[in-house]
């Protein structure tokens, strides 16, 4: 492994001004005693401004140049704000896309961009505003090209302290087969992230008497009780064998998931699917040391309820998702249910012993 120290800086300059410098070019290929080249390592990049964040070096790659911070002086209708400047270096030439997962709080007015320039001081690329605004804690994932580039920023509106942390990773490809019948997915790479984001169809679709249908498309901000949950209302035309309900979370706990009321009745938490516990998302609360210590995943998890048949009814049905105890917000997204119904081909043994 090879790092290097990093002083996160803070510097009171134009944002315009440090970009004339001379071009690097890339690292010398780094193979073992085989000859196998040795991929580059990620980083993690600590970019909270506390009390020692300017004065303890930060471990990092060889190819992470510097982070220094920059203040961002206002501009017609543009407020004043921060840049974190983040001067990387290509450890090969084969290197040629970076991720960049940023780790903030995703204020409605503050929403981080990511851009990376060249030595030119030229514009290679711009995101748009990260996060969806819900006011939460979250991280979002941009892949940068950084054919020609060598300064990446991240710049946000304000003081800079909504934004907490990145992790930059270079990206490689490989040819990956997929069934023909499957739907299109649009394929992030996201480290830690055991799944692809949640798809919601634009209209219902049935499939092996299975029926699929959209309950909410949109961010849903959601509290702890059914006064401040998220309800939705859905008719059924006749009674399906069971059903899944199926969404997206954001800053959940991990040990307190999101709970279900169906016509009335509490069916329960639903199940989250968890990444790697490495994942630098999770945040852990404790109100003293000696207490445990408690973890909400600052950003979206797949949660899903198998709904029993039984709780279903014929016509309208009334179905209210609340944060788990001790949960003060959180938000959901891609609200979707899914329908089994006896199909003519379907797979099932009647059993008549006792």
């Amino acid at each position: 492994m090879f790092l290097r120290s990093l002083a996160f800086a803070a510097a009171l300059l134009a944002v315009t001004s440090v970009y004339a410098q001379e071009a690097v070019d890339d690292l010398p290929d780094l193979r073992d005693r085989n000859g196998v080249q040795i991929p580059p390592d990620s980083a993690w990049l600590d970019l909270r401004q506390n009390a020692g964040a300017y004065s303890t070096p930060q471990s990092a790659p060889r190819w992470v140049e510097s982070v220094t911070l920059v203040a961002s002086p206002a501009q017609g209708d543009k407020p004043a704000g921060t840049v974190f400047r983040i001067r990387v270096i290509r450890p090969t030439t084969g290197m040629q896309l970076l991720l960049v997962r940023l780790f903030f709080d995703d204020k409605p007015e503050k929403r981080p961009v990511i851009t990376a320039w060249d030595e030119s001081g030229s514009q290679i690329i711009q995101s748009g505003p990260l996060g969806a605004g819900i006011d939460l804690p979250t991280s979002d994932t941009v892949l940068v090209p950084m054919i020609g580039a060598s300064c990446v920023d991240v710049e946000v509106a304000g003081d800079g302290a909504t934004v907490r942390g990145a992790f930059l990773d270079w990206m490689t490809s490989r040819k990956v087969a997929h069934p023909l019948s499957a739907e299109g997915r649009d394929v992030m790479g996201a480290p830690f992230t055991t799944t692809a984001p949640l798809h919601i169809p634009q209209q219902d679709t049935e499939s092996f008497g299975t029926v699929t249908a959209s309950l909410a498309p949109e961010v849903i901000r959601i509290g702890a009780s059914v006064q401040t949950g998220a309800a939705f209302q859905f008719g059924l035309e006749s009674q399906p064998l069971v059903a899944l309900l199926s969404f997206e979370v954001a800053s959940a706990r991990t040990e307190a998931p999101p709970e279900i009321f169906l016509n009335g009745e509490n069916l329960g938490p639903v199940t989250l699917l968890l990444p790697d516990l490495a994942d630098p998302a999770y945040r852990g609360e404790t109100k003293r040391l000696v207490q445990p210590m408690h973890f909400r995943y600052t950003g979206w998890l797949r949660a899903q309820k198998l709904v029993p048949a039984s709780s279903l009814r014929v016509g309208t049905n009334d179905l209210v998702v609340i944060g788990g105890p001790g949960t003060p917000a959180s938000a959901i997204r891609a609200t979707q249910i899914q329908l089994k119904y006896l199909w003519d081909k379907s797979d099932y043994i009647l059993e008549t012993g006792p």
